[in-house]
């Protein structure tokens, strides 16, 4: 099985990152640097596919991927 993509941004509001996996709903977690923002999505990710096979849901297929911008040095 592919990985799934990860955003991790700044959220001026949360005042910290925030990471998200946007092929799994409502999957995302914060942190106050990059790296925890990181390790606490991967932790989520696990136990959001951890609860959906328990509860016999299906786990979607990885399918987002970034714009990858051409020209831009």
């Amino acid at each position: 099985m592919k990985d799934y993509h990860i955003n991790i941004f700044y959220s001026r509001d949360d005042g910290g990152y925030v990471a998200d996996v946007p092929d799994l709903e409502a999957c995302s977690a914060f942190g106050d640097t990059q790296v925890e923002a990181l390790e606490q999505v991967l932790l989520a990710k696990a136990a959001w596919l951890m609860a959906a096979q328990e509860a016999g849901k299906k786990i979607p297929p990885a399918r987002f991927r970034p714009a990858i911008y051409q020209g831009v040095r």
